[in-house]
């Protein structure tokens, strides 16, 4: 590789800045967006997966933005071992982002887990090139997701596999990226591939779009316990399949505390401030006004409050899911169409890198 400047990853006012912009023109120009999601199969979706993305691309969705959804199976085997139930979890998956609302009848919408995809995979090589071993150990993600991991030994798909995110963005010539504020490391990583691709392989030709990161605007949503992010792997969250009975008795298990006055004030009472806003994003009344309306009533009328709200938002779909879940062939068949869509796309591109690298025969 020729001497590249160094990865900047400038500062997280700057990225706010494009972010709100990119967000004025995805709603007055949703046409010329290409947008790139995804997520690891662990396993099924709980309520912070809904309130804090899921929920947004739908919304974008139905802005028109064209949307690739890829189910990272690849990226699972970093940093745990699972393989065994990778087939079943990419099912359970797929069955939440349809009952949620992503449509890929809509023809906006492509749903397709990664390993199904060669061409794009093919990407990986040209692009680990333009990279350094110092750089990717520099990431601050990857730094991060090591130490959660709890591995005593790294395998090296944990360092590259920013660089499979990168294909996996650019393989469709993504635009927009939506992210939290922790992504924003991968997201320059993969805007600097871009650059020194066009640079450095095409003269200078824009054969890749460098994205842009749209930050999220919801809220960190804590599990039950209060305390930590919900997680699967924390044993804290509200699974979206959930029956209301199972949501019920979760919630009546969830940690407030012994003050009787139900308020909204996140940073002196984390735990009883989080079902508010759980019970705030069902229904889209503030959670102020949700606590106004509790005073006095204590935990118990707050958990009521919470359940009854939960509930209702999510019957719709647990319904939709439960019919789904009935009819696994027309899953599977949205994976197809998705799998031969990202394929067309991939060969597509991967026949300009190849011009571009003078690899053609």
């Amino acid at each position: 590789m020729t001497n590249q400047t160094e990865i900047s990853y400038g500062t997280f006012e700057a990225s706010q800045r494009r972010s709100n912009e990119l967000e004025k023109d995805l709603q007055k120009n949703p046409k010329n967006h290409i947008l790139l999601t995804g997520d690891r199969p662990t396993g099924s979706l709980h309520v912070g997966h809904l309130f804090g993305s899921v929920k947004n691309r739908v919304r974008l969705q139905q802005l028109g933005v064209e949307t690739f959804v890829v189910i990272a199976d690849y990226q699972v085997l970093t940093d745990r071992d699972t393989f065994d139930s990778i087939s079943q979890n990419v099912a359970e998956l797929t069955l939440d982002y349809l009952a949620c609302g992503l449509d890929p009848e809509s023809g906006l919408t492509h749903i397709f887990p990664h390993s199904h995809v060669p061409e794009l995979n093919q990407l990986l090589i040209p692009f680990l090139t333009l990279v350094t071993n110092a750089e990717l150990d520099r990431n601050p993600t990857v730094k991060e997701e090591i130490i959660a991991s709890g591995q005593k030994k790294i395998n090296a798909g944990m360092y590259t596999y920013p660089v499979h995110q990168a294909a996996d963005i650019l393989f469709c010539k993504t635009t927009v990226v939506p992210v939290g504020k922790d992504q924003l490391p991968h997201i320059e990583l993969t805007r600097t591939i871009a650059r020194r691709f066009n640079q450095h392989y095409a003269s200078g030709k824009a054969i890749f779009r460098e994205p842009e990161a749209l930050l999220s605007e919801a809220p960190v949503i804590l599990g039950l316990d209060g305390i930590q992010k919900m997680s699967k792997s924390r044993n804290n969250t509200i699974m979206l399949k959930a029956t209301s009975d199972e949501t019920s008795s979760l919630i009546k298990k969830a940690k407030t505390d012994s003050e009787r006055m139900i308020t909204y004030d996140p940073s002196s009472r984390p735990e009883v401030s989080n079902l508010l806003l759980l019970a705030s994003l069902a229904s889209n009344e503030p959670p102020e006004k949700i606590a106004e309306s509790i005073g006095d009533g204590g935990s118990g009328k707050l958990k009521q409050i919470v359940t009854e709200r939960i509930n209702d938002y999510l019957m719709p779909i647990r319904k939709r899911r439960n019919e789904l879940a009935s009819n696994m062939d027309y899953v599977k068949s949205v994976l197809r169409k998705g799998i031969s869509h990202a394929r067309s796309t991939a060969e597509k591109t991967l026949s300009e890198v190849r011009s571009a690298m003078n690899m053609e025969i």
